[in-house]
């Protein structure tokens, strides 16, 4: 038997958990590399975006709106939905207790548990520091990233944003009956970037439009002259999209799609 298979062995018998310090456990020797265990997630790095910060899986063209009803939820077990998770070793422990407390805030709310990688998960989210901040959106199979770049993408709300967006929901600009409260101004649009606009056939699950939704762009999103590009039709002049948090709408959504009773 080689070195190598011993210590997977070991590891798969322990349970070793890969993140960073949380709820659950204290990893505190900083110096364990075990990058190299967990299989990471292969992705092209022209990986196509659709609506600036979601990524399009390779074999499945899909949105949220359709592959919530398709199987790209996450399962339950019991009353609660549990996410594995693994954060890149290439995060600081300040950056990754940011990333973690993003993490917490869905159990404060929802059955929604985020927890730690172990060796009998399949799928599970991986961030990592690459280029923007993006998600794909609902569960894939195996692993699938979650993009935090370092230099713009760990805030708390970001954080929120892109979990949301791997539990299966999209932007709220383009939620199926968006035309009601916004007017999209495609005159003032970055070229190239009208399809993050593009509306949507989603399940808005008996829930109102949300200018304070975490997921809400904010109105001057990809303009290309500083005008804005998303005005509220309550009221031209309202600011929004600029969320510090999940609204209380966000989280009546996550525990009306996944039925936390």
């Amino acid at each position: 038997m080689s070195p190598a298979f011993l210590f997977l062995l070991i590891l798969s018998v322990m349970d070793v958990s890969l993140s960073a310090l949380t709820v659950y456990e204290d990893q505190s020797d900083e110096s364990m590399d075990l990058s190299e265990i967990i299989p990471r997630p292969k992705i092209d790095k022209r990986t196509p975006m659709l609506e600036g910060d979601i990524a399009i899986p390779d074999t499945l063209n899909r949105n949220a709106d359709q592959c919530t009803a398709r199987g790209c939820k996450w399962p339950k077990t019991g009353c609660y939905v549990y996410v594995p998770y693994y954060i890149s070793t290439d995060y600081t422990s300040k950056e990754r207790d940011i990333i973690i407390r993003g993490l917490q805030s869905f159990s404060q709310f929802t059955c929604i548990r985020l927890i730690p990688w172990s060796s009998n998960h399949r799928d599970y989210l991986y961030f990592s520091s690459k280029s923007g901040c993006w998600s794909y959106v609902g569960r894939q199979a195996g692993g699938q990233y979650i993009s935090l770049e370092k230099n713009g993408c760990l805030y708390h709300s970001t954080v929120q944003h892109e979990v949301l967006h791997a539990l299966g929901f999209n932007h709220e600009q383009v939620r199926s009956d968006r035309d009601k409260y916004v007017r999209i101004l495609t005159e003032n649009i970055e070229e190239g970037k009208a399809f993050a606009f593009e509306k949507k056939p989603t399940n808005n699950l008996k829930t109102p439009y949300d200018f304070n939704s975490v997921m809400q762009y904010h109105k001057y999103a990809f303009s290309k002259n500083g005008k804005p590009t998303i005005v509220a039709k309550c009221d031209p002049n309202l600011n929004f999209g600029h969320a510090k948090k999940m609204s209380k709408n966000d989280i009546l959504r996550v525990n009306r799609l996944y039925k936390c009773y």
